[in-house]
This record gives C-alpha cells, structure tokens and sequence, in this order.
C-alpha cells in the first residue's frame, strides 16, 4: 500500500506547484499588461494624438479631462521614440482589486524628462483574473513633485 502512496504524493505536488506557478505567472503579467497600456498612452500623448488617448482612458468623459488630454497632446508632442526613464506603480502586485496612480518619468529625443501621473484601475483578484484599466492622465507635474492622493477606491 506505501508504494501506491507515493505516486499519488508525486501527483499530488507536481499539480500544486503547477497551480502556484500559474497564478504567479497571472499575477506579474499584470504589471507587464499596465506598464504596456501606459506606455501606448504617453506613445499617443507624444504623437499628439489626443483622439487616441481619450479612447485609451476609461473615465474621462467629463469636459474638464478632455480637455487636459487635448494640452497634453498639443504640448507635449515630440518627435522619436518614447523611452521610460522611471516607472512607478501603485497598483503592481496588487492581489485585488485597486485604483492608484502610476508615476512615470518619461522622454524623448530633444525633450527632458517630463513627469505625469495614470490613474489605473486593477478590477478582479488573482484567481479569477484581472483586468487592468486607465482611468484618467494628468498634466506634468514637477520633476520632484508626487502624484495627487489616491481616489478612494
């Protein structure tokens, strides 16, 4: 009867540690997932299209965002290629639901740094997924500066 135990023991761990394995490569795609949205919305930003952006942003209906994500594109445009100098994420990790911002420092050929705050929303939790969603972008903000404080969420 112990030899019968202990392929089922083998099976056992192997299908748990196929499940942890998983759930772990679920929940770290997500950063990749909105780091990727945030960087094709600086990328439409760069290339002055707000029309882009207001379709990438989930909550920005109001009069009041348009209308920052239309300066933005107008100010900011630049030509080359975008680059991320510093990303920093307030919903990475994130086992459920949450919305936060995202401070990113970005740049192109023949511009400093410029430094905006995405307001991302991570709906769902790890088991049964996530989704990621950009709610809203801000002007720049001073290259020292924060992003404002968390909506309640």
């Amino acid at each position: 009867m112990g030899a019968m135990k202990r392929p089922v023991l083998i099976a056992a761990a192997t299908l748990a540690v196929l499940a942890i394995s998983f759930l772990v490569a679920r929940w770290l795609n997500n950063d990749s997932v909105e780091r990727g949205k945030v960087t094709q919305l600086l990328e439409d930003q760069a290339r002055g299209d707000a029309g882009a952006m207001l379709r990438r942003l989930e909550d920005c209906a109001d009069p009041r965002c348009a209308a920052v994500v239309r300066r933005n594109a107008e100010r900011l445009r630049g030509a080359g290629e975008l680059k991320i100098a510093l990303y920093q994420s307030q919903t990475a990790h994130a086992l459920t639901s949450r919305t936060r911002f995202t401070r990113v420092v970005w740049f192109t050929p023949g511009r400093l740094t410029t430094v905006q705050c995405v307001l991302v929303r991570r709906d769902g939790n790890v088991f049964a997924g996530t989704t990621v969603s950009l709610l809203r972008v801000t002007a720049p903000i001073g290259r020292e500066s924060s992003c404002p404080p968390n909506p309640a969420a």
